[in-house]
Formats: C-alpha cells, structure tokens, sequence
C-alpha cells in the first residue's frame, strides 16, 4: 500500500514539474518561434535548471510536440467535456458559447498561429493538433446529430465540421488575420445566423 502511495506521488510530482516547464516553454515558443528557442531559453523561463529539463524532455522537438498535446488537450477539456444534452438549439448555442470564450483567446491563438508555420516543414505537428482537439471534437458532435431523429441530417458529419468550422472561421478572421477591420462581424449576430443555417429554421 504505502508503495503503490510513494508511487501515485511520483507521478504528481512528474506531472506538475512537467506543466511547469511546458507552461515557461509557451511565451518562448511565442515570442522567439520554434527555430529560435533554445532549451536554455526554457529551461531559465520555467525556473528549472538545464539537468531538470533533460530529465523531462530530452530535446526540443519532444518538448514543443508535448506542450502540442498538452494545450489542444487542456481545451478539448474546456469545451467539450460538458455531455451535449437538449434542444439542438440550446445545445449549439452554449458550445458556440464555451468555443468562443475558450477558444478565441489570444495564447492559445497565437500558438495555433505556430503550429500552422510549423506544418509545412512538418505536418505531424499540426496532425498531432487535430488528433488531439480537432477529430474529437467532431466525434461528440457528429454523435449527437446522429441521435436527434428529428434533425434528419443526410450527412451528421459533415454538417458536425461545417457547425465547427464555421465557428473557427470566425476566430481567425477576426483575431488572427484582424478582421475586425476589415470585415467586423459581432459574435452572437454570426452565431444565430449560423445556427438557423445548420437547423434550416428560424431561430
């Protein structure tokens, strides 16, 4: 008993070094890029010495592609660890809700930012990403479709990546590539209109 209990405090302890270190590793990544941060960089923004890092993640690669996992992972959580029970219209308004206050926040947007640049020289990266966040998100709401008989959807899935990706179009249009002045668009105004779309009735 006592064994297994030092052995659970081992892996506490493992996982809140590691958390600290991906959490001073993210502004490096944001401010310098991947190319420029050095695990010196790092290991002296998560307040570690160089030997404590290493002990971690024995290189960069392996670091950037665990704090990959660890944010698509942490906002999966956040949005859609909540079951999609209800109305349909209820439900995809308040998931609309949460992508949009977890989702659309400037770190966590930026850091997609990174990955995107980073996935033209290599694209496991960004598949990391959408292995982490973005299949299942589409999962869970394809499923859910699925199980409303009266929607009647031909294709659950697809109208499930049209719903979200429409809602992903929004944040980077308007954040990332700074649409807001260009071609400002109000949240909730996109959201009913997108809803009514996918529903095929007034909202």
């Amino acid at each position: 008993m006592a064994k297994n209990h030092r052995k659970e405090d081992l892996r506490h302890r493992f996982t809140d070094k590691a958390e600290q270190i991906l959490l001073g590793a993210l502004p490096e990544f944001l401010q310098h890029g991947y190319a420029s941060t050095s695990m010196d960089k790092i290991a002296s923004s998560a307040g570690v010495s160089k030997q404590t890092l290493y002990s971690y993640f024995s290189d960069k690669d392996g670091l950037f592609t665990s704090l990959i996992q660890h944010i698509a992972s942490q906002k999966f959580q956040l949005v859609w660890s909540q079951p999609l029970q209800g109305e349909p219209k209820q439900v995809l308004q308040a998931l609309a809700q949460r992508m949009l206050q977890e989702v659309n926040e400037e770190e966590y947007l930026n850091f997609v930012r990174l990955v995107v640049a980073e996935s033209g020289k290599r694209p496991e990266l960004s598949k990391l990403f959408l292995i982490n966040l973005a299949k299942p998100a589409h999962k869970i709401l394809t499923r859910y479709f699925q199980e409303q008989e009266e929607l009647d959807f031909a294709d659950p899935e697809a109208t499930a990546m049209i719903f979200i990706g429409s809602l992903i179009f929004l944040m980077i249009s308007q954040e990332v590539l700074h649409g807001k002045e260009v071609i400002p668009m109000e949240s909730d105004r996109y959201v009913d209109n997108l809803i009514q779309l996918v529903l095929n009735r007034s909202c």
